[in-house]
């Protein structure tokens, strides 16, 4: 930490001595610098000659302009003297003076060394000062024993040899100079291309008028070059070109403001070197503001930047270095660097980045997440688990984010583009890593993350991430001064320019057009889009995602569409849950080499281009077919790899139908034997959901009438002539003529049986019901349990106390809730679901119908239905004929017909289900006119 004060008292010179000049105000002052002491400021004194006088220069106070020939007198002794050793005598010092002293500057004679120049006579001689008029005795000695006369008697001959020759302020027409300020009377940009231009090899003269820290100094410009447009003179605040500096602070203010730690060190130290120099400068730009220039110092003993940085006096400026030629920017780094490692000046604290594990290892990308970030799976390490995986991001690199679908939030232009490329380069390939730091990133909801920022080389290409900037797909990240980054960021920077020159990518001035690809994961449009990709044969695809082992998201690049794509003839076992399906309550368990089975894939296919060959698509709208990874000799059947490895199964149908192709059972075959993956822990023998409770009970036929339809496979029915539906029916009546339609007070709870009022479409009457709930707005939800039909209604007005000889306990609910037997039918908000529910009800809605009760399940009858002769094909079978219904899985068929003993009408059932079934899927009706129909789509 510095520790040198801003400010000394004036200091009392001898009567004679030496000094180092270190800046000169005007023709006839300048500020004299001793000699510092050990932690202390070196002592400077304002030193004016005895007996002249200088025009005065410009300032705010004159309106900005020179007197006449103030700037030649300030220039002749500018260049004289500045930055070089003087003797001089003191005339006069003390407090009525200040710190201000006066007297007599001398120097070697530039073109005699062995005699001295007098500074003041010299000047005088050239017109650039004239004397004062005289005053006090002229016997007033100097230290040399020279007189004051003499003094006086070599301005005199001085003044007039200058004036003879009409030299300095004696010309007629002396230079009056008007300072012009950037930002006022010239646009600081303006300079910049002026300079460029017009000045030899780009770079302009300059003063280095005042240094306000060690990295932002007044600058005038004094090349003639620029006279022609008005420029000469321009005063302009320059920075330093990567290079940024502690601020030093303002004791003028209220209150003052400190400087940082090491600021009048750098300041000092930049004030030795540049201060009222005369140097070429290099611009590159200006600041955001527009006023400030920013540009390289040429000096010519080296570069001050690099000094700067060497002494830890200032650190890297990465908004600046990026304006300056590549070129230049090594030297800086290097300086730094050694800053750092011998940590002086502002690194003096400083420690190197640590990080958790290696600095460097070699792997395979898996997956790339965005544009920026990959997940790599280190050599040596099994994928057994998602924690094996590394996720690393490119250091000093920033691609387009990528938006959020649930949130509205649109992808940043190009962001696909830049993924896109990433995952070209690098999926499933070798790579280095050189881990450079780490930071806590931020997850949302007090959550961070401490990722690894990295510099990733695969091939022959060194960094990923200067391909990315290189194709203008992606930009360096903007660090703070004190931030870490990629070692290489320099070479980002440069190949960042090259990129923004060419106008392309993201630098296009071009307005973005993202692409538009159509998204068939919604089952109508995946079914009308079927066929073409049927017809397209082998098509080239990439893997977006995997949801299992054998289910993937895949992008067509020829059709521009995304599909869901199943594998055909074999069943992958279930992974675990993602956070989405946790979070959502919609999680189903993980089976035994679920997510083994899931990254097999991932680690062999995700992201990878492949070919599939479309075969069918299901009702969910998921394209089955084969899918082929790997290109010449390593072209697999990835559906064949999966079996062989014991991660998937054959379908058993398409085994039954002989259906399914002799090399995937063959493989199965094989895997078993082996006893590999899933075949290696026990096997149920029905790998399915527990069966349900089948009630034994005596089949029987009888004659119904059906009172409510719930869907295609599901209704309430009444026995014809069942005397307790005459008896209840009469009851409600006597009910209602007594009571009203008025509801009354009663408990509204889930399961207990009331009277509901009910319009039957010629007057409110009240029937039994049972309350399945209570809604969250006050009403309820009934069943009509004497016919089967659900309300909502108002308790206030719709419900009252049935009577207790009108309970279930006394009169059973007449109408039984059935369901047909051995079949299943899609839900009523699917197509086929409705078209089943409809000709359902068109087949039995107000006849007489027969049926055979063939027990119960869960409280549903279990029931074959007839619209007449029960020789003649059932409703079932005719449902199932028609592509509407299919069998239900065959351990539940097993399961029924063990449980009803030897029945021959179920058996027959089975036996004309199945010749239906077959009927419609090979004529394509119903559900099956896309083909098979996966285990996924049968829940």
């Amino acid at each position: 930490m510095s520790n040198i004060p801003m400010s000394t008292p004036p200091p009392v010179l001898p009567n004679r001595g030496t000094a180092k000049v270190k800046s000169v105000l005007s023709g006839d002052t300048v500020v004299l610098l001793g000699r510092a002491g050990e932690g202390k400021k070196a002592p400077e004194v304002t030193f004016t000659f005895e007996r002249v006088t200088a025009p005065r220069m410009a300032s705010k106070a004159n309106n900005n302009v020179d007197d006449p020939g103030a700037f030649s007198s300030r220039e002749w002794l500018r260049n004289m003297c500045v930055g070089k050793t003087v003797t001089f005598e003191t005339r006069k010092q003390g407090a009525t003076a200040g710190d201000r002293v006066y007297g007599l500057l001398f120097m070697p004679n530039p073109t005699n060394k062995s005699s001295e120049w007098n500074l003041s006579v010299e000047s005088v001689r050239r017109g650039f000062c004239t004397p004062k008029i005289l005053g006090g005795d002229a016997d007033d000695a100097n230290d040399d024993g020279d007189t004051v006369e003499d003094y006086e008697k070599a301005l005199q001959s001085a003044y007039k040899e200058a004036v003879s020759v009409r030299s300095g302020v004696h010309a007629d027409k002396p230079l009056v100079r008007k300072i012009m300020n950037a930002g006022e009377e010239f646009e600081a940009m303006t300079l910049v291309e002026k300079a460029k231009r017009l000045c030899t090899n780009g770079s302009v003269n300059c003063v280095i008028e005042y240094v306000f820290d060690g990295s932002r100094y007044r600058c005038i410009v004094t090349d003639p070059e620029l006279e022609s447009v008005g420029l000469l003179y321009g005063s302009f605040t320059l920075l330093l070109a990567g290079v940024s500096c502690p601020r030093v602070g303002n004791p003028r203010l209220n209150p003052p403001t400190p400087s940082e730690p090491f600021a009048v060190e750098a300041r000092n130290f930049v004030e030795l070197r540049l201060l009222q120099r005369e140097l070429k400068i290099t611009l590159h730009g200006t600041d955001k503001s527009g006023v400030c220039l920013v540009g390289t110092v040429h000096h010519p003993r080296g570069s001050i930047g690099a000094e700067v940085l060497k002494n830890g006096l200032g650190r890297i400026s990465d908004w600046t270095i990026r304006m300056m030629s590549p070129g230049d920017v090594p030297p800086l780094r290097i300086a730094e660097n050694a800053a750092k490692r011998a940590n002086i000046g502002v690194f003096e604290s400083y420690a190197p980045p640590t990080l958790t594990g290696a600095s460097e290892f070699v792997g395979t990308v898996v997956e790339v997440l965005t544009g920026d970030t990959l997940l790599i799976l280190p050599n040596g390490e099994t994928y057994d688990d998602e924690s094996k995986l590394k996720k690393i991001s490119l250091a000093s690199i920033r691609a387009p984010r990528a938006g959020n679908e649930r949130t509205g939030k649109p992808d940043e232009p190009y962001a696909t583009e830049c993924k896109d490329r990433l995952r070209v380069l690098t999926v499933g390939k070798p790579v280095k890593v050189n881990i450079h730091y780490e930071k806590e990133i931020p997850m949302g909801a007090n959550q961070t993350e401490k990722r690894q920022f990295g510099t990733v080389s695969v091939g022959k290409r060194e960094d990923v991430g200067e391909v990315l900037i290189a194709e203008s797909l992606a930009t360096t990240q903007r660090h703070r001064d004190d931030d870490e980054k990629s070692i290489r960021y320099d070479d980002l920077v440069a190949a960042e320019s090259i990129a923004k020159a060419a106008k392309k990518g993201i630098h296009s001035e071009a307005e973005y057009k993202k692409k538009t690809v159509n998204d068939l994961s919604d089952p109508k449009k995946a079914k009308t889009y079927a066929s073409t990709l049927e017809r397209a044969g082998m098509t080239k695809a990439i893997v977006d995602y995997c949801f299992n082992g054998s289910r993937f998201k895949l992008f067509v690049p020829s059709e521009n569409c995304y599909i869901v794509f199943a594998l055909s003839n074999i069943r992958c076992p279930q992974p675990s849950p993602n956070q989405g399906a946790l979070s959502r309550g919609q999680a189903k368990a993980a089976e035994p080499f679920g997510d083994n089975s899931k990254r097999h894939s991932r680690l062999n296919v995700l992201q990878r281009s492949v070919e599939i060959y479309c075969n069918g698509v299901t009702n969910g709208g998921v394209m089955t077919g084969d899918l082929f990874v790997g290109s010449g000799a390593q072209r697999r059947d990835f559906g064949i790899e999966l079996v062989a490895s014991g991660l998937a199964t054959v379908d058993q149908r398409k085994i039954d139908y002989g259906e399914a192709p002799k090399a995937l059972v063959d493989t199965q075959t094989a895997a078993q034997s082996n006893k590999l993956g899933i075949w290696s822990v026990k096997q149920v023998t029905k790998n399915e959901p527990k069966t349900k409770s089948y009630d034994k009970a005596e089949e029987r036929a009888v004659d119904i009438q059906i009172s409510e339809i719930s869907n295609g496979n599901s209704f309430f029915f009444r026995v014809v002539g069942d005397e307790s539906a005459k008896v209840i029916d009469d009851s409600m009546k006597i009910f209602t003529e007594t009571n009203g339609t008025a509801a009354a007070p009663c408990e509204v709870k889930p399961g207990k049986v009331v009277a509901a009022l009910f319009n039957d479409g010629s007057s409110n009457s009240w029937y039994r019901a049972k309350i399945l709930e209570k809604t969250a707005n006050g009403k309820a939800k009934v069943l009509f349990v004497d016919h089967g039909n659900v309300a909502t209604v108002s308790p206030a007005t719709h419900l009252r106390p049935l009577d207790m000889s009108l309970a279930t306990e006394s009169i059973p609910a007449v109408a039984k809730e059935a369901q047909l037997a051995l079949i299943k039918v899609r839900p009523l908000d699917e197509d086929d679901g409705l078209d089943a529910a409809r000709m359902f009800q068109g087949a039995a809605w107000g006849k007489d119908l027969k049926a055979r009760l063939h027990g119960e399940t869960d409280g549903k009858v279990v029931v074959t239905l007839y619209e007449g002769d029960v020789d003649a094909p059932s409703i079932n079978e005719n449902l199932t004929a028609a592509g509407l219904a299919r069998i239900g899985k065959k351990y539940e068929m097993y399961d029924l017909l063990d449980r009803m003993g030897n029945s021959d009408s179920l058996g027959k059932l089975v036996k004309d289900l199945q010749a239906a079934q077959e009927s419609a899927r090979t004529s394509r009706k119903g559900m099956w006119i896309y083909g098979e129909i996966p285990e996924e789509d049968e829940e």
